[in-house]
């Protein structure tokens, strides 16, 4: 498998791994300057050229798959046998620098309903590196002309029409899924805001909309859909920062882009 196809098997998966990539090469050794190598928590593709000089990467690449931060790393080797190698003598003659770059898993959002303010939101979020679900019944809201304005984005773009149940692509989202509930329904918003608190797998739960529509979808969550308080205060509304003023879409898009933005900075952390 080339290690193109095994970055984006790691990235669907949602696990972590490290890109291993032979920088510099001086004399001779076992490959050239750009071979690589992917190590993922159990497996690994492509080969640096075997030997200890992959063997150190490999357990290494694994010690950064378990780092809480886990930061690039440049290994030097010298391939002769007068060094004392980890995992036995490697003696081709020449050096060789290793560089290991983490791979972490990214994060996902998903936007429910495409309105103005979906939108808005989905042309800013999908400039950064994530995996982006953009659901909606209505497939005017999803066509390819309206989604033109992503047609550059950084994020993997991922668009769903459900026509009927939207609720029910909550449980294929990928675990840690944030969610924002914005659709043009109430009936729509509340039903996806009760399966959601059902959706254990899920990061982050935001609904757009006023105090008062929340007291109404709070008092139904509690009366018809049978759950908790603490269960209910799983979701975040309003979303966005309060000190970003406005109604444009535009304006309440950055406002939510950037208080979302500031909870992976906190996940990091």
């Amino acid at each position: 498998m080339a290690w193109v196809a095994a970055v984006a098997r790691l990235r669907a998966r949602r696990e972590p791994g490290v890109l291993v990539t032979v920088a510099t090469v001086r004399g001779h050794a076992p490959r050239d300057p750009g071979a690589k190598l992917v190590v993922g928590q159990n497996q690994t593709w492509g080969s640096i050229g075997g030997g200890n000089v992959e063997a150190v990467a490999v357990d290494r690449a694994r010690e950064l798959i378990a780092a809480s931060k886990p930061e690039p790393d440049l290994i030097d080797f010298a391939l002769n046998d007068k060094v004392a190698n980890r995992h036995g003598v490697q003696c081709c003659g020449g050096t060789v620098s290793i560089l290991l770059e983490p791979l972490p898993v990214v994060q996902a959002v998903a936007i429910f309903g495409l309105g103005h303010v979906g939108l808005e939101l989905a042309r800013i979020l999908a400039r950064h590196d994530l995996d982006l679900y953009l659901i909606d019944t209505r497939s005017d809201m999803l066509a390819v002309e309206r989604l033109g304005a992503l047609a550059d984005a950084v994020a993997q773009v991922h668009v769903r029409h459900t026509p009927l149940l939207p609720e029910e692509v909550l449980m294929e989202l990928p675990y840690g899924a944030h969610v924002l509930i914005m659709t043009h329904d109430h009936a729509e918003d509340v039903a996806l805001c009760d399966a959601a608190l059902r959706t254990p797998h899920l990061g982050s739960v935001g609904l757009i909309g006023s105090a008062a529509k929340w007291a109404r979808f709070r008092k139904r969550l509690s009366t018809e859909g049978g759950h908790q308080d603490a269960v209910i205060d799983r979701i975040k509304t309003p979303i966005g920062i309060a000190d970003i003023a406005g109604k444009e879409p535009a304006t309440i898009a950055v406002s939510v882009a950037a208080d979302l933005l500031r909870a992976f900075s906190r996940e990091r952390a």
